[in-house]
């Protein structure tokens, strides 16, 4: 059987390696300069695409296909694909503010088997196997009152509901990393994250995390009900939902749904 867990630290070492020499070699100027478009058709700045390369030489060695935020997809006709996002967060650290990570998940045959998590430039990491018990476990909290939500900001076309749903909840957080903010939610840190209705997450920000979260016991879902996809095009969006139970996940996405249906 193949050590999938070797595999993603090595991958998890080169990504904290080259952010933690970005942090302290680097301007801000230098970390954030736009240096094109990434395989998702957005922006990329020299921060992502410096510590994407290092990770690409680990799963180059092993034959592995990608799918990653920066690159696209590389089909090596390998039954194995590793889903990356070297640099989630990547505006907070181009700027100097230490929250972002690196996340991979190894997909086979469509699903998810095993995952990494880590919190650049810290010791905190979060690891999950598809076949295996995990220490995580998230609150358990099934309602949103009294519940401490992390989200995306708000944008304009996502305040109404962002406002509802900061409304209903106890704690609200925008830490810019959907990772983490993700991962926090099988720490029991978090009781929920989301993006509320900006169809912001491509696959590379949802599938590590969505291990991770549902083998400590939560939930992950798109609030509009869609079903999440391996498919190598970072075109597909989604609105993900991360709680700590199943029914915390459906409330919030109805709590979008119903604001979003209401502001049109």
């Amino acid at each position: 059987m193949f050590d999938f867990s070797k595999f993603l630290n090595e991958m998890a070492a080169a990504a904290d390696s080259a952010y933690r020499f970005a942090m302290s070699h680097m301007t801000a100027e230098e970390r954030s300069r736009d240096i094109g478009l990434g395989g998702d058709g957005t922006p990329t700045m020299f921060l992502d695409r410096f510590i994407e390369e290092p990770v690409l030489e680990v799963i180059n060695r092993y034959g592995s296909n990608v799918l990653s935020e920066e690159v696209g997809w590389i089909d090596r006709g390998s039954a194995v694909t590793i889903v990356i996002d070297p640099v989630d967060g990547t505006a907070n650290s181009a700027a100097g503010v230490p929250i972002s990570a690196f996340a991979a998940a190894v997909v086979v045959d469509n699903e998810v088997v095993e995952s990494l998590c880590t919190w650049l430039g810290s010791s905190y990491a979060w690891h999950a196997n598809r076949d295996q018990p995990t220490a995580n476990t998230t609150t358990g909290r099934t309602t949103i009152s009294g519940c401490a939500l992390s989200m995306l900001r708000p944008r304009p076309t996502t305040w109404s509901a962002w406002s509802s749903l900061a409304l209903e909840a106890d704690r609200v957080r925008v830490l810019g990393s959907s990772v983490i903010e993700g991962c926090m939610v099988a720490d029991g840190a978090v009781d929920a994250f989301c993006d509320p209705g900006g169809d912001i997450h491509r696959i590379v920000d949802i599938a590590a995390a969505q291990l991770i979260v549902e083998r400590a016991g939560g939930a992950v879902i798109d609030s509009r009900g869609r079903p999440f996809s391996f498919e190598p095009d970072l075109a597909l969006r989604w609105s993900g939902v991360f709680a700590a139970t199943r029914e915390l996940a459906e409330e919030i996405a109805g709590i979008i749904r119903w604001s979003t249906t209401t502001r049109a």
